[in-house]
């Protein structure tokens, strides 16, 4: 070999010509992926250990500072636990059922949250009901919808898992 076709072996091709290969070549074949993926995502039924995240969630709501504790006061755990367990259980009832072959269970859990803060709600006023002083006067609506409204959105950031 002679020093010319030494450098022209070595010398590194250019980009062009890396890039488009010449026509006679194929490309590399990627791996072959199906034209659609049907992949079944479902939120509703929720998992038991998404359940126990909302009882534990409505049993915090219950026992610490909050839109509701302001206004109804504070529970006691084991009062909370029990409150909590029954509005969720209830709450899971009413909304019931599988969902359509169409639907993902967006609307039945959208039922199940505003049941739990319904639900939740009436509990709350109950107990103060119950226990009600001079101070503890009825509340407005706007300050019910405020607290029912906290209730839904605490439920909502509770991690909804897929059965």
């Amino acid at each position: 070999m002679t020093d010319k076709e030494d450098n022209s072996l070595s010398e590194p091709s250019t980009m062009a010509e890396t890039e488009n290969p010449p026509h006679n070549q194929e490309p590399p074949q990627e791996s072959k992926k199906p034209d659609k993926i049907n992949v079944a995502f479902s939120i509703w039924p929720p998992t038991q250990r998404t359940r126990d995240a909302v009882i534990n969630r409505l049993i915090e709501t219950l026992t610490t500072p909050s839109v509701l504790a302001k206004r109804y006061g504070v529970m006691p755990a084991e009062e909370a636990a029990t409150t909590a367990r029954l509005v969720e259980e209830e709450a899971y009832a009413a909304a019931g059922g599988s969902p359509n072959a169409d639907d993902d269970g967006i609307e039945i859990l959208q039922v199940y949250s505003r049941e739990i803060s319904k639900r939740m709600l009436e509990a709350v006023k109950t107990k103060a009901a119950s226990g009600s002083t001079a101070d503890d006067a009825p509340q407005s609506p706007v300050a019910a919808s405020v607290a029912a409204s906290t209730i839904s959105e605490q439920i909502s950031s509770v991690k909804i898992e897929s059965v």
